[in-house]
């Protein structure tokens, strides 16, 4: 069967996707709760499938997903997350996964994705990925997420999560100076006219 990496930040979903995964007849070759050691795992291991949460931190699972991309590794990129799927799964499409699994959507639907994407599938809630084309053309909240970049996307978390400039550019390996240019746009883009906006934004649309 695969080889599979598993990259959570959450000990006990690790373990139990450890022992699912390892019952299917998957080896675990390794996991780790963070996107910069998720990177370095990718080029050392070589799996054949790494299930990645992007709510992770150091690194967010985006940035992961298009830098795991870029190396062109035969591998796949399998997104199991609590995270919206109406809001992430096209931008985990587009940076590159095979596939997007919620979390609440149970230990039988993350079998059927792994082996879909295994076997060469992509493995994507065709709910999410209509509505998301459907909201395209409005001017909703939903139109406006769909124009952040990922990595003002992962600004905005950081900022509604109560992170501080520093916090978010140590996080993100950038600049201070890169993190306030991330929140200027952010305040453009999502008509927004201070911080807190940017926060109840977030919270109204569950990205925290």
């Amino acid at each position: 069967m695969s080889k599979v990496l598993i990259v959570d930040d959450h000990p006990v979903i690790r373990m139990a996707m450890r022992v699912l995964l390892e019952k299917e007849g998957h080896t675990i070759v390794g996991e780790t709760d963070n996107g910069v050691d998720a990177l370095s795992l990718v080029k050392d291991l070589i799996p054949d499938l790494v299930v990645l949460d992007i709510g992770i931190p150091r690194l967010d699972g985006l940035e992961v997903i298009s830098r795991i991309s870029a190396f062109e590794l035969p591998l796949k990129v399998l997104v199991l997350t609590g995270q919206s799927a109406s809001l992430f799964a096209m931008r985990c499409m587009q940076a590159g996964a095979s596939g997007f699994v919620c979390k609440q959507g149970g230990l039988a639907e993350l079998i059927s994705a792994v082996n879909a994407v295994v076997a060469g599938y992509n493995y994507f809630p065709s709910t999410a990925v209509r509505q998301t084309r459907r909201n395209s053309g409005q001017m909703d909240d939903q139109e406006l997420i769909q124009r952040l970049s990922d990595r003002e996307m992962a600004v905005l978390q950081y900022l509604a999560n109560g992170y501080s400039n520093k916090e978010i550019s140590e996080q993100m390996f950038i600049s201070n100076k890169t993190v306030s240019t991330y929140k200027t746009r952010l305040l453009l883009k999502l008509n927004a006219h201070s911080l807190v906006d940017l926060i109840e934004f977030a919270k109204r649309n569950a990205l925290v």
